[in-house]
């Protein structure tokens, strides 16, 4: 582990002290604790804006896909044929 030093308010402290002595753990403990959820929300965040810029882009050639998305997406008998399948829905150049 890599030792660090931070500066807190002082009810900061007293938070993390009643956290750890709840917790029955370090004060170290709860502030890696801390920064691993902070951490992976923002990667979560930056997954979801990357799928959300996707939205919209593609084009199936279906009017109820919005509303039968499921039955496409796992009812094998809906789903394109082999070789069929994003020649439309990958065209990302045609406005959605």
């Amino acid at each position: 582990m890599i030792r660090t030093q931070i500066s807190l308010r002082e009810e900061q402290m007293r938070a993390l002290k009643a956290e750890a002595r709840q917790r029955r753990s370090s004060i170290a403990e709860v502030i890696r604790a801390a920064v691993d959820r902070e951490l992976g929300a923002s990667q979560r965040r930056v997954k979801l804006e990357r799928a959300l810029e996707v939205v919209g882009g593609y084009r199936s050639g279906r009017p109820d896909v919005g509303l039968n998305h499921d039955q496409y997406l796992f009812d094998d008998e809906l789903r394109e044929p082999e070789g069929r399948e994003g020649r439309e829905g990958r065209n990302r150049s045609e406005p959605a």
